[in-house]
């Protein structure tokens, strides 16, 4: 798709108005609502925990990443798919590595657990398409003449060959039988721009029936292996200032339980809004603090977007920003956390800090707020088209450009291939990142 002109924005806007319109028809006839539940299957450990089964070595993890072919089940999750590895650091000591195997049709994707048992590997997991109710197991195995001696190798950080690997799969609905299968072959390394895929709410909405709820600590854990390099997060602040994450302006049953409560968050002191609420899927509203914690101890993603929806004390957010980013440089992380400036009024409180130059910032106002204020990220919507001549000026004054709020798989398909951009915001970060790590410059 040849990137649209941003000097026709009357017809650009049509035709983003039209595929808008009809991606949001299609989710809405197919993706399940609020009431209905997705049973995600149980990560099948079972069949790795056998006796001589091995952890796998960073090496082998690392040459197990790539764009791989599809041989079987290609007009289910597309003819390529892209292999990626993250991890969650449960405690010292205690981490467990995810393989996620992004697709493009309809939001799919894998997570896998692996093992190495005797000369093979072996992978086991589930599937699931974010727009709609569809999720199964999935086993996959690497046998030695399929390029598993290549990957347990000493030197299997070179690089591969195309064909070299063979991922042999099979999977199936639910927890039943798994019986289709899918045969996977290493093609190329994935795209290795740094770019940014940043997912919207810490991970996903709670309206996509995730395993954990939009702005909570448990989807900041899941964020990486839905294909996250960074998520945004919405802040406000409590009747007694405590700075928490939460979207809506109001208590409401799209995200949390069912309870006595009503009026804005802002109305409740923490202590209330934590001994009384409960979002979707369990967990308490977490302070900010809270969120942080898990992003710098237990993930690798490498960016925060803190959207300020809500806030009253804009130097105690500063505050919170910098005690975590000293923290992070101290663990030798690579991570850095902006705050968002999504409106007029916290632009006027960021800039009354008096070191707001140096803060990292993300603006999504006009170029020349950007600029005024030193905001290390410009953030258009991506309504707007990809307004090529402003992105690269913001460029050329050092700061980044990060497209949001993008949903629609055309569009990031476009975005991505034009190569400006430093980042997409989604909802569909596996989207994002199917389309990122496919791409050949």
């Amino acid at each position: 798709m040849k990137p649209y002109s941003t000097t026709s924005m009357t017809f650009s806007r049509f035709i983003i108005y039209s595929l808008f319109v009809t991606w949001a028809g299609y989710l809405a006839g197919c993706r399940p609502g609020l009431n209905d539940t997705v049973l995600i299957p149980q990560q099948l450990t079972d069949g790795l925990n056998v006796a001589g089964a091995k952890l796998l070595y960073s090496q082998t993890r690392k040459a197990c990443e790539g764009v791989y072919s599809v041989a079987e089940g290609s007009p289910i999750f597309g003819g390529e798919i892209a292999a990626k590895w993250s991890y969650l650091a449960k405690k010292p000591g205690d981490t467990t590595y995810y393989m996620s195997l992004f697709c493009e049709p309809q939001a799919a994707f894998f997570v896998l657990e692996g093992r190495q048992i005797g000369d093979s590997l072996v992978f086991e997991g589930f599937w699931r398409r974010l727009v709609n109710a569809e999720t199964g197991t999935a086993r996959f195995v690497v046998v030695e003449a399929n390029g598993a001696s290549a990957l347990l190798a000493p030197d299997c950080c070179t690089a591969l060959k195309k064909g070299q690997v063979i991922f042999k799969g099979v999977y199936g609905d639910g927890d039943g039988v798994r019986n289709q299968l899918l045969t996977l072959t290493y093609d190329r390394p994935l795209n290795p721009k740094d770019f940014q895929i940043l997912a919207h709410r810490g991970g996903g909405r709670t309206s996509d029936l995730l395993p954990a709820s939009e702005n909570s600590v448990e989807i900041i854990r899941l964020a990486e292996r839905l294909g996250a390099t960074g998520v945004e997060i919405d802040i406000r602040q409590t009747q007694d200032g405590v700075p928490i994450i939460y979207h809506d302006n109001q208590l409401n049953l799209r995200l949390t339980q069912k309870t006595g409560l009503i009026g804005a968050v802002e109305n409740y002191t923490f202590d209330q809004l934590d001994a009384f609420v409960r979002l979707r899927n369990g967990e308490k509203i977490p302070r900010l603090t809270q969120v942080l914690d898990a992003v710098l101890n237990e993930t690798n993603l490498q960016t925060v977007w803190l959207d300020s929806k809500d806030v009253r004390d804009m130097d105690l957010i500063r505050t919170i920003q910098q005690t975590y980013q000293q923290r992070a440089s101290q663990q030798g992380r690579k991570l850095t956390i902006y705050i968002g400036l999504p409106a007029e009024e916290r632009v006027a409180q960021f800039e009354a800090l008096p070191d707001h130059a140096q803060l990292q910032s993300i603006c999504e106002l006009d170029t020349s707020v950007a600029r005024r204020i030193n905001a290390k990220v410009w953030a258009p919507r991506w309504t707007l088209g990809e307004q090529i001549p402003s992105t690269l000026a913001m460029q050329q004054q050092g700061r980044k450009v990060f497209i949001w709020t993008l949903d629609v798989p055309e569009f990031i398909q476009q975005f991505v291939q034009n190569d400006t951009f430093d980042g997409i915001l989604s909802n569909y970060a596996p989207i994002v990142a199917y389309y990122h790590y496919v791409h050949q410059q």
